[in-house]
């Protein structure tokens, strides 16, 4: 049964190095890390400041989503993190970790798990533009 070692929202900077070895396990031959980095442009704007607001149950819910996701793969362990507040240009604002025996379960789980985060988790970004527009996305 594969095993959440970690799910943390926060404003804390995220290091992929740090969820890589919490997924390390002698039993496995494959480790997968996926960062979101924050981007200096997003639909043919240059980005100018960047910030990302939570529902208050984005934590418990991050934990959740990774889950009832991780049952359907062959892989050992799974490390997550979302920030929130300002983060800077360069900065990394979403990462996952996944350890398996082999590549191709790895890469399917973080995949899928990266994928079911962005539908699912009640997070919103706010974008300011260089030419002073801005934007919400993942707003309903």
């Amino acid at each position: 049964m594969p095993e959440l070692v970690y799910a943390e929202v926060s404003e804390a900077p995220i290091s992929a190095d740090f969820l890589s070895k919490l997924v390390a396990d002698q039993r496995c031959g494959a480790t997968v890390v996926f960062t979101g980095d924050v981007r200096n442009h997003d639909g043919g704007k240059e980005v100018a400041s960047l910030s990302y607001e939570i529902h208050p149950s984005a934590p418990e819910q991050l934990k959740i989503i990774t889950n009832e996701l991780i049952v359907g793969y062959e892989i050992e362990k799974v490390a997550v993190a979302h920030r929130y507040g300002e983060i800077e240009i360069g900065q990394t604002a979403f990462a996952v970790a996944v350890s398996a025996a082999h590549r191709q379960a790895a890469f399917n789980a973080c995949e899928a798990i990266v994928n079911a985060v962005k539908e699912n988790l009640r997070i919103w970004k706010y974008q300011k533009f260089s030419d002073g527009s801005d934007q919400w996305v993942n707003c309903a």
